[in-house]
């Protein structure tokens, strides 16, 4: 499944992004658009939360637990956030001047938890966690405050905390948020408040009406602007010689714990030995590495990671891949191990294969390859302590999905490890289907230069992808997801998908590309875009293109589907809407190679329609519930108003029903 922003209505004429409305019954908020909207105003939700917060908490704490919890108010897990309601066709826009739906779910979490931190401690229940003290953030040594306000500010924060937790959150929702006492209600409603009514009514009360709330924006209550002062000296002092002797007697008992088998001093980061093995220790031996000679990819009958050479300048430095083969074996407590999903992360059965060691962006960097996986190891050149251990599952891989490797990121860049037989490189923006793509710097072992990376960018205003050409001819499309492995992206039929290097290709994924993001780290091998229908639009809007993405991964389980619906666009890179998402399904891919979606849609005169499209396989659609209709034939356009919920159905040529993709 593709995590993609829905949309609640596309016209024909404009196809950017609006703003969502609250979370009704039965709507849904993504994860990541709860995280986007944290992220883009954390200032103001950690303010919200330090005004409603009980001043008897005192403002350090105030502080840090206002912090605390804007942190935690993004939901568990991935995926959507919903209270309840079925799949129903997605309405593809909304209107105008509605609130963004992840900021109000995440307005409504702080909320909850700020009321919940002014509620008294009872002995016989738990204490609930935003009534305890915050593990994080925690500052060490200081304590912190906003700036002082004028007289004004003081009297306005004496007046508010004698004001109940509700309403010195009603007072904040009004005064700051700007929200009608009707929002209000529903706000401290939803957020808990018992009597929101009560809250009000108490909120009245604070003199001084409009220009008393307008101080609400001042730096008197800004949490995110702070004065810092020490902390009591005197028993800071006391409590630093208690633990200093605390920790020297923890480092006298582990330089004693550590000894056996020899130490651990060759073996920079990795643990201490635990076993003395044969076959385990051949392993560890960087004299036993398999290096595969430089053209052995040309008479070999495969072309994969097991006939790439070693390359690199320090593919002779024993005590580098000494250290690389140790932190695999046995990785220590200031190792940082990744791994893809499903992909193992212990040590190699026998001695690995070297593919590259060599220094990368400041780090030293292994790459091994143990027949079913890849692990990059990376220590810093300085010396300096700790390491990183990734690991990535490539069994399976043939000559497009073993081009390249990530060898290493730095400041929102990448850079890769090219196949032997990629004779050329380049750099293309998706997002700029028109334009050329720009050559890029290769050294003699394969190394490219640095080149941004889409799965470190916070934004989509390009998409760098890697165009890699191999000898015979033909390009490979890639690009970083967030793992060793690039993706490989492809465009057509599932059973005749073709690297996404034609026009109609990059036109495709000029208004796909940003969808990717919801596949970053989730060990993908492969995405394929393919248009299965092309639907002309009711009134002479145009002609609207559908299309099913399919991202397969490594590990064969776990690939995601997501329908699209592009409307003509003034944009070329105008992203298209996302109409259905499924996850673990087979549709779209080789062994049920067929789609259908609909979606809510508004004409430039202002009528709603429902539209639906299948594969070519359909012989006729059906929609029921708040709109009935069909079609003979693999496309369908049915008049409705706005807001309507319908349930889609096609029919194969066999007779075979078969329910819409969600």
């Amino acid at each position: 499944m593709l995590n993609v922003r829905p949309q609640d209505a596309v016209t024909a004429a404009d196809t950017s992004a609006l703003p969502a409305p609250p979370v009704p019954a039965g709507g849904r908020v993504e994860v990541e658009e709860a995280e986007a909207a944290l992220v883009e105003h954390y200032p103001r939700l950690v303010r919200i939360a330090y005004l409603v917060l009980p001043p008897t908490l005192g403002r350090n704490r105030r502080v840090l637990t206002a912090h605390a919890l804007a942190q935690r108010s993004l939901p568990r897990g991935r995926g959507t956030v919903s209270d309840g309601g079925d799949a129903v066709v997605p309405r593809a826009r909304r209107p105008e001047g509605s609130p963004d739906p992840g900021y109000a779910f995440v307005r409504e979490r702080v909320l909850r938890q700020a009321l919940e931190a002014g509620l008294p401690l009872r002995r016989a229940a738990w204490p609930r966690r935003a009534q305890l003290p915050p593990l994080l953030p925690h500052i060490w040594g200081l304590r912190v405050f906003p700036r002082s306000g004028g007289a004004d500010e003081l009297a306005l924060d004496q007046r508010l905390s004698a004001l109940s937790g509700p309403a010195r959150a009603a007072y904040v929702l009004r005064g700051l948020e700007r929200l009608p006492d009707a929002r209000v209600r529903d706000v401290l409603a939803a957020a808990g408040a018992a009597d929101p009514g009560a809250a009000l009514a108490e909120a009245d009360a604070v003199p001084g009406g409009r220009k008393a709330a307008a101080l609400l924006d001042s730096p008197e209550f800004d949490p995110c602007c702070l004065q810092v002062r020490p902390t009591d000296l005197m028993r800071r002092r006391r409590h630093a010689r208690a633990g200093l002797v605390a920790g020297a007697a923890l480092a006298v008992c582990g330089a004693l714990l550590g000894q056996p088998g020899g130490g651990w001093g060759a073996d920079g980061a990795a643990a201490p030995l635990y076993a003395r093995h044969p076959a385990a220790e051949a392993a560890l031996d960087p004299g036993r590495l398999t290096r595969v000679a430089p053209g052995a990819w040309r008479q070999s009958a495969r072309r994969d990671f097991s006939v790439w050479p070693a390359r690199g300048p320090l593919v002779d430095d024993s005590g580098l891949l000494r250290r690389a083969l140790a932190v695999w074996a046995r990785p220590g407590a200031t190792v940082r191990v990744s791994a893809t999903p499903a992909t193992p992360s212990g040590p190699p059965a026998g001695p690995p294969q070297l593919l590259f060691a060599g220094e990368v962006d400041g780090a030293r960097v292994v790459l091994l390859h143990d027949g079913l996986r890849v692990a990059r190891y990376a220590e810093p050149r300085d010396g300096s302590p700790g390491a990183a251990l990734d690991f990535a599952r490539t069994d399976g891989a043939d000559a497009a999905s073993a081009a390249a490797l990530v060898a290493g990121r730095a400041g929102g860049t990448v850079r890769y490890l090219t196949a032997p037989w990629v004779r050329e490189v380049s750099v293309r923006d998706l997002l700029s289907p028109a334009a050329g793509p720009r050559p890029l710097r290769r050294d003699a072992d394969g190394l490219t230069a640095p080149l941004p990376s889409p799965a470190q960018a916070r934004t989509c205003r390009a998409w760098q992808a890697l165009e890699a050409g191999e000898e015979g001819g033909g390009a490979r499309v890639l690009t970083d997801l967030g793992e060793l492995t690039p993706a490989r992206l492809t465009f057509g039929p599932p059973a005749a998908a073709k690297d996404a290097t034609g026009p109609a290709a990059r036109a495709s994924w000029a208004r796909t590309a940003c969808s990717l993001s919801g596949v970053r780290s989730h060990g993908v091998r492969g995405v394929n875009a393919w248009e299965y229908a092309r639907q002309k639009l009711p009134e002479a809007n145009g002609t609207a293109a559908w299309l099913c993405t399919r991202a397969e991964t490594w590990r064969g389980t776990g690939g995601r589907v997501m329908a699209q619906f592009h409307a003509p666009a003034d944009r070329p890179a105008a992203p298209g809407t996302v109409v259905a998402r499924a996850e673990d399904a087979p549709s779209c891919g080789v062994r049920e190679p067929r789609v259908l979606a609909g979606v809510l849609w508004k004409s430039q005169a202002g009528q709603w329609y429902v539209l639906a499209a299948g594969s070519g396989q359909f012989a006729s659609l059906t929609v029921s519930g708040g709109v009935a209709g069909e079609s003979a034939g693999p496309v369908l356009a049915v008049r409705a108003r706005a807001g309507a919920r319908a349930e889609l159905n096609g029919t194969l040529a066999d007779g075979t029903r078969v329910r819409a993709l969600h």
